[in-house]
């Protein structure tokens, strides 16, 4: 049997066909196909402007600017994440602040955030872990009151909603990511979503080296002339990527439907077991990046499913724990001990477009063998 891993892109013959496209055209980057796909993005999420970047990093460290956050500033985030959600506060000099995440969802734990809010706060990064939005509104009650930012690190969650509103509209600033693995891809890719124009103009100077047009504007204009106002850098997006990302979005509501389609089978499989799939949260429409469950012995499943040629995977690490955090800002065991017992059971099955039922039921009797049902 084939290998089945966490997670693959889908890419056909229109994907092919729009990258072959761009690589004919006058544009390879900066071009009109960049506008193209901010506009699909934040139209499909109900927002008026999108700013594509080079890679979700990018687009977090992006938004860090955009707020002018710098030494001394503090942005509260959670632990459950990759660590750029962390580092990108990092690049700007800020300090990241942890806080712990809910103990069925794993999501940012509003109830422990305002303890984590000082006079140096300046925003909060949630992150809607696997797919599935946080409690946006208690964030926001919290945010207002304090005067901070919200930032959703939304790199899991394109077309997930809360309360009938998607993700895009429920923070200040939004970020996602186009890697291979993520609901829709451009190779490498990211992006910010925000309805506020002074943000979008940060935004899309820190990409371009802080420089105030782009080859494009200055082709258009007939004018040569562009000045340096911010140190930025080159975090742009190729036409190539983004002809990518246009095709890929026409398809986006199919692969939603697949995802939450295997979601279900999942959950069904499991409900007589003591494998427990994270919770979900009332109001909430899952987007499924990730599959995430729980379970005892995490380890030794994860090498015995390996064996079987499935490669599940661990997400996260909480980043307090990364040697760089416990070193250089003297995190470590204790200072978010939900996210911390929660990493030692987690485990993220197979989850994507092309996955067959027939792997599904492979994925699902090789798991229960090893938990003994």
């Amino acid at each position: 049997m084939p290998i089945i891993s966490y997670g693959r892109q889908h890419i056909d013959e229109d994907d092919v066909q729009a990258v072959a496209e761009a690589l004919r055209s006058d544009f390879l980057t900066t071009g009109p196909r960049i506008g193209e796909f901010e506009s699909a993005v934040a139209t499909f999420c109900g927002t008026r402007y999108g700013v594509a970047v080079s890679n979700g990093t990018a687009a977090l460290q992006a938004a860090m600017f955009a707020l002018n956050i710098k030494p001394g500033d503090e942005v509260i985030v959670p632990p459950m994440t990759f660590a750029a959600t962390a580092n990108c506060v990092l690049y700007q000099g800020g300090t990241p602040v942890f806080c712990d995440v809910e103990e069925t969802t794993l999501l940012l734990d509003p109830a422990l955030v305002e303890a984590k809010i000082t006079e140096r706060t300046k925003a909060i990064i949630a992150v809607d872990y696997a797919g599935q939005p946080c409690d946006w509104t208690a964030l926001r009650e919290i945010a207002d009151r304090h005067s901070l930012v919200l930032v959703a690190d939304a790199c899991h969650a394109l077309g997930a909603t809360l309360n009938g509103r998607r993700v895009g509209t429920l923070a200040d600033m939004t970020v996602f990511s186009f890697h291979p693995v993520k609901h829709v891809t451009t190779g490498e890719g990211g992006m910010i979503l925000t309805d506020n124009d002074g943000l979008k103009q940060r935004l899309r100077l820190f990409r371009n080296h802080g420089i105030t047009t782009d080859a494009c504007t200055r082709e258009q204009a007939g004018a040569w002339f562009y000045e340096m106002t911010e140190l930025g850098y080159n975090y742009r997006m190729t036409d190539i990527q983004a002809a990518l990302g246009i095709s890929q979005m026409k398809k986006l509501d199919g692969f939603l439907a697949r995802r939450r389609v295997l979601a279900a089978l999942y959950d069904q499989a499991f409900a007589d077991t003591a494998i427990r799939p994270l919770g979900l949260r009332q109001g909430a429409q899952h987007a499924y990046h990730l599959y995430v469950v729980r379970l005892q012995d995490r380890n030794a499943v994860y090498d015995r499913l390996r064996k079987a040629d499935i490669y599940a995977q661990v997400h996260y690490i909480p980043v307090h724990l990364h040697p760089y955090y416990k070193e250089k800002l003297g995190t470590g065991k204790g200072l978010c001990p939900v996210a911390e017992a929660a990493y030692d059971e987690i485990l993220s099955l197979p989850l994507y477009p092309d996955l067959t039922d027939k792997d599904l039921k492979h994925v699902v009797k090789t798991l229960r063998e090893c938990q003994g049902d």
